[in-house]
């Protein structure tokens, strides 16, 4: 049920519950007891989806680039407090995330796990602080696994700021962030000891009729071994990314089934040297040339609730 039916649905119990008690032989009937309870949006959404993409690289490190590629995730919000003051809202966040390779490749080889298809999948615990309206402050607990043995677990804390600037651009607004993310126990990057990562992106949109188009901006740096190039030295520089998203509802769909759209992008990327000879030829592998920029196309399928 929408925000807009759960208020039509209170107003219309309210009318009925307030409506002269009928009589019946002369007499007044017993006026049964009026409860009126109160009318709130769940507590608990949340959001499911697949995407299948044409290569798939995190914070501008290439994991895959062969064959088929599927990424499902799954997330619920627990709303967990909702106030007027400084801070607006609190609420506990889970998420689930998987990528499935049919060529069961690592870039060096077979992977060796019974699960050969599940290349990865991650766990995120957080809490989203939302202050002065516009701000949101998310620090989140994360592990990435590997099914199918082809890297060790590991392990790291993420903080996400992001501001909402709706209100002062309007359909302009960029939805600016910044996250850093620290490794707590095995790598997420290219270098041989734990790091720091930061990243900082916009991702403004523009509807155009039913659909919407996204520009997503996305520059990631490292410091402390998160990347390092070839010969083993610290690099700061990990990539840069601009792409463009389109999104479009299925408003077929009936609404007790939650919002479903579909959605296909295109994003360029560009690798800094701590992160563009992964996987290369000059570093013996075979699934990539050493060249610093790389295309990615995607599309895929969410419902949220």
């Amino acid at each position: 049920m929408t925000k807009t039916n759960i208020a039509k649905f209170c107003a219309l119990t309210a009318g009925i519950l307030s409506l002269p008690v009928a009589s019946y032989a002369g007499k007044d009937m017993k006026a049964p007891k009026e409860i009126i309870e109160k009318c709130k949006e769940s507590c608990i959404t949340g959001d499911l989806g697949v995407n299948i993409v044409s290569q798939y690289f995190s914070r501008g490190v290439l994991y895959e680039n062969q064959g088929s590629i599927l990424q499902p995730y799954a997330d619920l919000y627990f709303k967990l407090y909702e106030g007027e003051g400084f801070l607006n809202k609190v609420s506990l966040n889970l998420g689930w995330w998987s990528s499935f390779h049919s060529n069961h490749d690592t870039g060096f080889g077979k992977s060796t796990g019974t699960t050969r298809s599940w290349y990865e999948t991650d766990y995120t615990f957080g809490l989203t602080f939302t202050m002065a309206k516009n701000w949101n402050v998310t620090p989140s607990y994360i592990i990435f696994a590997s099914p199918n043995d082809a890297f060790a677990t590991a392990q790291a804390i993420n903080v996400k700021v992001a501001y909402d600037d709706t209100d002062l651009l309007g359909a302009f607004a960029l939805h600016p962030y910044v996250q850093a993310l620290a490794e707590l126990e095995n790598k997420v990057g290219t270098g041989p000891d734990e790091g720091f990562y930061f990243e900082f992106g916009v991702a403004p949109s523009v509807p155009l009729g039913p659909v919407t188009l996204t520009f997503p901006l996305t520059l990631g740096i490292g410091t402390s071994d998160f990347y390092v190039n070839e010969k083993g030295g610290n690099e700061s520089y990990g990539f840069f990314s601009a792409g463009a998203i389109a999104t479009y509802p299925l408003a077929f769909v009936p609404e007790c089934y939650g919002s479903w759209s579909l959605n296909a992008g295109y994003t360029w990327l560009t690798l800094g040297q701590g992160s563009d000879y992964i996987y290369s030829k000059t570093q013996g592998g075979t699934i990539r040339s050493n060249s610093d920029n790389e295309h990615i196309f995607q599309g895929g399928i969410i419902v949220a609730f």
